[in-house]
């Protein structure tokens, strides 16, 4: 039995993790680290405690969906007793990313911007759609719930990678995520990645192709969080027994 433990159990997604390892077979919730203290009530056997080095010590692999500031002190931890990690959380700032890399080499870290099946194979399609239509504009849309505080989202960002991969292209020089006022006509090689907030949306992602006659749409709507929660749990069942290394959803499912 793998035993998990959570990171970020009071937010939306790790709420969700600890309901549905109750169901899950070969797998189940040990330990629960919190800053304070928890919202409701888990079961007396598992461990919650605010000391990170017990939390990690009660656990064979951990599962964060977090803020970037709280994944950044889970791996200043892990790299002193290094465990497995499936992480979820987004908006890393390129120092927290650059402490993921650090990490991955001393033990097996699956980061996804986003654990749902359906994204996974969207990242491929928009691979390949980017290389095989030359000459057409590519344009991502997002939308999320007015709570959500980065934007773009993570997951609208590693589809901007995967389109520009297709294109040979860094997104960081072709990215645009905002237009207003005279800004002169679109660039050939602009990739514009634009949020929206609003509601209780879960998530939706459109990235669009466009050319002069035609435009083909790609579409993922995620309509339940437990998505999310249901692919870090098969993660961290696929990635518990794996070498140190930096992982993505797409080698979890074989994509």
């Amino acid at each position: 039995m793998t035993k998990v433990g959570v990171f970020g159990a009071n937010g939306r997604v790790g709420k969700l993790i600890l309901e549905d390892l109750k169901t899950t077979e070969d797998i189940s919730l040990s330990s629960v680290y919190v800053r304070s203290e928890l919202d409701f009530n888990v079961d007396p056997s598992v461990l919650v405690s605010s000391d990170i080095n017990s939390f990690l010590n009660a656990c064979d692999i951990v599962i964060d969906f977090s803020l970037p500031e709280a994944c950044e002190a889970l791996l200043e931890a892990a790299l002193k007793h290094p465990k497995p990690l499936v992480i979820g959380t987004t908006g890393l700032s390129a120092h927290q990313a650059n402490m993921l890399q650090q990490a991955s080499e001393k033990m097996p870290i699956l980061y996804a911007t986003n654990m749902s099946l359906g994204v996974a194979l969207l990242n491929k399609l928009v691979y390949q759609a980017a290389a095989a239509l030359e000459g057409f504009d590519i344009e991502i849309v997002e939308m999320h719930h007015k709570h959500k505080k980065d934007a773009p989202s993570g997951t609208a960002l590693t589809l901007g990678e995967s389109a520009a991969r297709g294109r040979g292209l860094d997104l960081d020089k072709v990215r645009v995520s905002g237009r207003d006022g005279d800004i002169g006509e679109r660039t050939k090689d602009e990739i514009g990645v634009m949020a929206l907030r609003g509601g209780d949306i879960v998530g939706r992602h459109t990235v669009g192709f466009y050319n002069d006659g035609e435009f083909i749409e790609l579409n993922h709507t995620a309509t339940s969080r437990n998505t999310f929660s249901k692919g870090a749990i098969r993660a961290a069942s696929w990635l518990v027994d794996k070498e140190a290394g930096l992982y993505t959803i797409s080698d979890c499912l074989e994509l």
